[in-house]
């Protein structure tokens, strides 16, 4: 068995492509692997306890795919257009997903049956966008497994603390409820600091989601889009900054003080549109990847300091997501 690192990105319109050689190079498997060619991908997710299997979510409802087969399979469910993913850190195969329109469900036998969980409020259409809401992230507390997050464009933040049987609004303070992102960090003292980001600026929250404060970054655009913590220090943060979707340039910020402070990250050449998110993993916190809202990717092998231009450029990126895989060494190759 030879482990490996597989980089993963989802696209609005060519489905999945796979790298192995760290985004040098990609490949596009054909129908045949199990997924239409011009689906729309929206989210990827991957547990630690399982190398050989990744979801996506996508406009024609969740698919798993299989390392060890190079095969997509198509899970029947409930759900059409899946926008958001996360595996209960205890237990892969309890997985959670928000839809567009703005849903919640949760599988407890690995995507075979659904559940749609209540949330007070949820609406499916805003007349702000004038089209339905969409649940753009849920994530689980790092410390508290009970208590997940989720965040609806155009609705809110929700809260639950009983892993999802029953959700709570919290936009108290929020200067728009169209939300992109949720990070959580834990800093040197042990408090908690929750980051929301939305179209019109970031957010920080110190008492558990019940109040929010507006926080205005050094640019000339407020809009912000994705916010991630470095695995191997909660005091290292990355957000993505622009002028709109798609946008057509931005910046990408650090911090190193648990969000306090932010600074600029120099990508190089011109962007094309907005930096849509950054892309980590634990089992190596300096291997980020970055990319913008149109396809330009970036990756950075000393923890954001510096950056390259990867040579392929997509028409529109939606999702990036990269992992460590155990297969074996002779397992055709994907096509």
């Amino acid at each position: 068995m030879t482990p490996h690192v597989e980089v993963y990105a989802g696209t609005a319109g060519h489905s999945a492509w796979f790298s192995n050689d760290h985004g040098q190079t990609w490949v596009h498997p054909n129908s045949h692997s199990g997924m239409y060619l011009e689906a729309r991908v929206w989210h990827f997710s991957s547990h630690p306890s399982d190398p050989h299997l990744l979801y996506a979510g996508t406009d024609m409802g969740l698919f798993r795919w299989d390392e060890r087969t190079t095969r997509w399979t198509h899970l029947p469910s409930p759900m059409q257009d899946i926008w958001a993913l996360v595996q209960d850190p205890d237990d892969p195969n309890i997985i959670y997903a928000g839809t567009r329109p703005a849903a919640f469900y949760r599988s407890k036998d690995a995507g075979v049956t659904w559940e749609e969980l209540q949330a007070p409020g949820i609406q499916k259409f805003s007349d702000i966008n004038m089209g339905p809401t969409r649940v753009t992230q849920m994530l689980f507390d790092p410390k508290d497994h009970n208590t997940l997050w989720a965040v609806v464009e155009i609705g809110g933040v929700y809260r639950s603390q009983d892993r999802g049987n029953t959700w709570e609004l919290k936009t108290e303070g929020l200067v728009s409820a169209d939300m992109h992102g949720i990070a959580i960090v834990h800093d040197a003292t042990g408090q908690k600091i929750l980051y929301a980001t939305t179209n019109r600026g970031l957010h920080r929250s110190t008492d558990n989601g019940e109040h929010w404060s507006f926080i205005t970054l050094d640019a000339p655009w407020q809009y912000t889009r994705g916010i991630v913590v470095r695995p191997d220090s909660d005091a290292v943060l990355f957000l993505t900054n622009g002028n709109g979707p798609p946008g057509n340039t931005g910046k990408l910020w650090r911090s190193t003080d648990y969000g306090y402070t932010w600074h600029t990250l120099e990508l190089p050449g011109l962007l094309n549109s907005t930096p849509w998110a950054v892309t980590t993993h634990p089992s190596d916190p300096k291997l980020l990847f970055t990319y913008t809202n149109l396809g330009q990717l970036f990756r950075s092998t000393d923890g954001g300091d510096h950056w390259v231009r990867l040579p392929h450029e997509f028409g529109e990126l939606r999702a990036m997501h990269w992992r460590p895989t155990i297969y074996p060494a002779d397992r055709p190759a994907h096509s």
